[in-house]
């Protein structure tokens, strides 16, 4: 298939491109700059220059493709104070590849989040939906990306083949800048590797390989409406990730109380103290995908979140 990517540069659609290459598809990537453009013509790829603003270039790209991934998200703005104008520019693009494909039985892939599914209890891909997207949509937070998800199963009424394929926080590997590096950096910065309260709380993860190939299989096959969980581990506790960095770093392991972490662990606090468990099980009977790759304490372990550079 010609498949046109947006996020195809990204940490998780750099591994994406070369899975569907290595599949015999033929990839375009989005790219908004020269650096981007280049590394997606080094892996392969053919280019399509352009931003998620450019709605009329997004809709032509989806026309002339087989089958459009969307993994592109402005987390520089979101991070920075502008995450509703994210969410706003995610949702027209969807909207825009949802018109390019309409009646066409195309696939239309998302990408999406666990975080916050189901708090306290392990979240399943049946969880998350029937809620009104405009109430949805004047949420904050993960509510409002729920909006985006849902109007994009939407399309399967439309004839677009769309699924969603939720993310866990932790798409861990070699080369991951995400939350582990950040707690790698506050452990050496404190000179302490915390955890909130008791640790208990539970970190679902997956390997950035396993991933690939997740969005390999839905693409290919997943049945239109379907909602997918890209989850390795349902739930990695807390403290056991911080007493491998403090091994690592050869530093104590403490607790922080739910009143300090934020002062501790700045932005990150008020995620490590959520226990937000998820199964992948409807997924893997689905497609039967199988993780193969390490799990987040095994390539915890491995040593390349503690090299300078990639903290």
């Amino acid at each position: 298939m010609r498949i046109f990517m947006t996020g195809a540069s990204g940490w998780i659609g750099s591994a994406v491109v070369p899975e569907l290459i290595g599949a015999g598809h033929q990839v375009t990537g989005l790219a908004r700059s020269d650096t981007s453009a280049a590394a997606l013509a080094a892996a392969g790829a053919q280019v399509h220059r352009g931003t998620l603003d450019d709605l009329d270039s997004l809709r032509e790209a989806a026309a002339a493709s087989d089958g459009v991934i969307h993994l592109a998200f402005k987390h520089d703005i979101a991070f920075s104070g502008g995450f509703q104008i994210a969410v706003d520019a995610d949702r027209r693009a969807v909207e825009a590849f949802g018109e390019a494909l309409a009646g066409s039985d195309r696939p239309l892939l998302i990408a999406s989040g666990t975080l916050g599914l189901a708090p306290g209890r392990v979240g399943t891909e049946e969880d998350g939906h029937g809620s009104d997207p405009a109430v949805a949509a004047a949420g904050e937070g993960p509510r409002a990306r729920l909006a985006t998800a849902e109007s994009a199963l939407a399309l399967a009424s439309r004839g677009v083949r769309s699924s969603v394929v939720r993310l866990p926080p932790t798409v861990h590997g070699d080369g991951d800048h995400g939350f582990m590096a950040a707690l790698v950096g506050i452990a050496r910065d404190k000179g302490v590797s915390g955890y909130v309260g008791d640790g208990a709380c539970r970190w679902p993860a997956v390997h950035r390989l396993d991933s690939a190939h997740l969005i390999r299989l839905a693409l290919e096959k997943a049945p239109a409406g379907s909602t997918l969980h890209a989850v390795a581990e349902e739930g990695v506790p807390i403290r056991a990730i911080a007493e491998v960095i403090g091994r690592q770093l050869d530093l104590p392991v403490v607790t922080i109380s739910p009143e300090d972490a934020g002062e501790h662990f700045g932005w990150l606090g008020g995620f490590l103290g959520v226990d937000g468990p998820v199964s992948s099980m409807r997924t893997r009977e689905l497609l039967g995908w199988q993780p193969v790759h390490p799990g987040l304490l095994e390539d915890l372990g491995k040593g390349h979140y503690f090299q300078t550079s990639s903290v």
